[in-house]
Formats: C-alpha cells, structure tokens, sequence
C-alpha cells in the first residue's frame, strides 16, 4: 500500500498503540533501540535506513512525561541526523497543554515553550488529539493535524441508548464541547461551576441545568488524579442525578485515580488508549482505540485529502 519512504516508530510510552497503527495501515513497525546509560541519559538508535524517508514518531506525553519528552526529542535529532526527509509526530496527547496562557504573574506558558522545543529539534508536523486549548495549534509555525476522540466516544454512547441522558461539562472550559455531544445525542446540556483553591484541586460551587432524575454523561478532555471529577459525580447525585457516565479523551491517570474512579456513583468511565493504562484495571473502564483515527490521518497526510473527512459531527 505505501512504499517504503514512510517509516513509523514508536517512542517508550505506548508501544501496543503504535503496533495498532501499523496494523490499520499495514506496514511494519520500524526497528528502533531505545536504552538509558547508567547516568540517565537516553540513547537512540534506528536499526534500518531512513534515509529519505517520511518518518512518523509514535509517543504520547504521559507519565514519566519530562523522560518521554527528552526520548522523543532524541529520536527526532537522530532521525534528522540520519537524513530523514521529514519528521512527523504523531503525539495523542500533548504534554503541558493546561499551561497554555499565564494565570497569575511570573507564570511560564509551558505549552508554547514545548511547541518551539519540537520546532527547533526538527519536526515538520505534528499530528495530535483534543488538546487541552486549540490555540495552541497557533504555537507553531508548522502544520498541526488537531483531531478530536468526541466522534468516536459520542458514536459509543450513542449505542448504549442511555435512558434520560444529559451531558455535562465539568467546567466552562468543557462547555463547547460538551454542547457539541449533546447536539450529537440530541439530548440537554449542564455545565457546572467550580473554583480551584489549589493545582489538581475542585470545589463545585454551582450547577447549570436541570440533573435530578436523569443520567449524567461528564465530558473532559482529560482525567489527571481523578479528584475533580469525583466531587462533579458526588455533586450531581447530591442533587438527585443518577450514576453517571464519565468520559474522556486522555486517562492521564496520576497517582491513585484508578482506584478513585473505581467509584459506587460512576456507572462507567469511557476513555481512550491516547495513553496506556494498566492492563488490570477496573471493568467500570471502557478503553476505545484511537488507532484507526490516527492512522487515517497518516494515510490521508501521505496520499493527499483532506482531514476534514476524519470529523463525522464537524471539527474542533
């Protein structure tokens, strides 16, 4: 199907989601050593010629996400030193993303600071899902495929013909999106309000929207340690919702928010393998596969088209 100019690698940090793309389009995965010196320090070698070739780098930012980081910006400077004829990465989810403006003076904008990090070692596309702020595409002066998991996990929950639904958005940050889920399932929208005293920390304050008696179904872009949609659960059922449906693009997961999520109130959580989690977890946790969506914007990138195809109930 492709010739052999395009080769695709896959980084530490999930491995069995590079072999599904590979499969999807069926070519083999490239032969690639990666290791670490007594020091730390990470070593880099492609075991076959690149020479020419476009090559497609497989690693997502998830934990550890600084030595996933530094791997993939040593696999690029091989690959260019190797004479690669383009870099592309493919990075489901994008590292520092929350960081995106500055909240409070004195702050860093992490996110920019990693875009110009990616540029400068060399990539020539990137190629990504549901980042935290869209914006961010604007962060680099270089093509940026931004696809979104919505129509995929909206497809699945519309399958399960959920009595009673309305769709929340944790936050107002989520409203767009969760309006957009809630057009695809033709059903109501809440958005609830909440303050952060602290990083990683929620308090609800408020609820838009009528809940008592109906099916939550929370949209996020990400889980982190679970907490915050924890009390967005706890907060509807307090106000006579029923067990909700938790769903979310990237199960960034830190910490003990498996066993957070593992609660008597979440019917099920919908996430997808952008980051791979324990093979042990919960059966409450319905993992969908976004190979088949990453590896139809490869193909429409190395035979021309456009992405837009890609986008079922429109864009993000």
């Amino acid at each position: 199907m492709y010739s052999d100019k395009m080769k695709i690698f896959s980084g530490s940090s999930n491995p069995r989601l590079a072999e599904r793309i590979c499969k999807e389009l069926d070519v083999p995965l490239g032969q690639i050593k990666l290791s670490r010196f007594k020091s730390g320090e990470i070593y880099c070698l492609y075991e076959e010629s690149i020479r020419n070739c476009d090559v497609f780098l497989v690693q997502t930012f998830s934990h550890p996400i600084n030595e996933n980081f530094m791997e993939l910006l040593v696999m690029m400077d091989a690959a260019k030193r190797a004479s690669a004829r383009t870099i592309n990465l493919v990075v489901p989810y994008y590292g520092y993303s929350r960081q995106e403006r500055k909240a409070a003076p004195r702050e860093p904008i992490s996110a920019k600071l990693v875009a110009d990090l990616l540029t400068t070692a060399g990539a020539d596309r990137v190629i990504t899902i549901d980042l935290h702020a869209p914006a961010i595409q604007g962060f680099f002066n270089i093509p940026v495929d931004h696809l979104t998991a919505l129509d995929l996990i909206s497809d699945y929950i519309k399958k399960k013909n959920i009595p009673n639904p309305i769709i929340v958005s944790p936050d107002a940050g989520r409203a767009t999106t969760a309006e957009k889920m809630a057009n695809i399932l033709d059903a109501p929208f809440a958005m609830m309000i909440k303050k952060r005293p602290a990083h990683n920390e929620a308090v609800i304050t408020h609820v838009i929207g009528e809940v008592e008696g109906r099916t939550p179904i929370i949209i996020e872009d990400l889980i982190d340690t679970g907490t915050t949609i924890v009390n967005v659960v706890e907060g509807l059922k307090e106000r006579g919702a029923n067990d909700a449906y938790v769903c979310a693009t990237h199960p960034v997961f830190s910490g003990p928010a498996l066993q957070r999520l593992d609660h008597p109130n979440i019917k099920e959580c919908v996430i997808t393998d952008s980051i791979a989690i324990p093979e042990d977890h919960s059966a409450r946790f319905q993992v969908l596969s976004v190979a088949t969506l990453l590896s139809d914007a490869i193909n429409i990138i190395m035979s021309g088209g456009s992405l837009s195809s890609l986008f079922k109930y429109g864009g993000v």
